[in-house]
């Protein structure tokens, strides 16, 4: 059971029932997560405003869901890998595609240099180092993507550790951080 129990979409009032409502529509149901979000509407209308304008951005949607998934698995958020690994095969992320990405991998030298830096901005708290930065670039990432790589590490580390700490109900199929997989 959540620690922070999920505010269902049919009680919520005011501005919180107008998010979930936007959320329902968007994803054709309200995951849990936002339902936790919705506890501070405020938080939430900024999840999903960051959400929606990452989702704009210049990475393109396998390399966004393969961050989430290197960053949940860092951070042993299990609600966000299981997200994540179910939305990443809707991007177009296999089965290896999502286990490599749980270590940070990729078959792609772009994408592994976006993981690689994703985990190092996690690892350093934010504190790089230039040898980090230089791999970035010299892989093709400028400095846009370097920027959006940072945001993206930023939302999905507001959702770690939100769903860390209240034990929100996982309501996908479940995937356990650490766990063994195929490689």
């Amino acid at each position: 059971m959540s620690r922070i129990p999920a505010l269902d979409p049919a009680t919520a009032t005011g501005k919180a029932k107008d998010l979930l409502a936007a959320v329902a529509a968007k994803f054709g149901a309200t995951p849990n997560l936002f339902k936790v979000a919705a506890r501070s509407p405020a938080s939430l209308e900024a999840l999903i405003g960051l959400s929606g304008a990452l989702g704009g951005g210049a990475l393109p949607a396998k390399i966004r869901e393969s961050l989430a998934i290197a960053v949940a698995e860092v951070n042993g958020c299990d609600y966000c890998l299981s997200a994540h690994s179910l939305i990443g095969k809707g991007a177009g992320l296999s089965d290896a595609d999502i286990s490599q990405a749980r270590s940070g991998r990729a078959t792609d030298g772009k994408a592994e240099a976006a993981l690689a830096f994703a985990r190092a901005v996690v690892a350093s708290r934010g504190k790089v180092s230039d040898g980090d930065l230089s791999q970035a670039r010299q892989a093709g990432l400028g400095d846009g993507d370097i920027v959006e790589i940072v945001a993206h590490v930023a939302m999905n580390i507001f959702t770690n550790y939100l769903n860390n700490v209240a034990e929100t109900e996982i309501d996908f199929p479940v995937v356990r951080s650490g766990a063994p997989r195929a490689a």
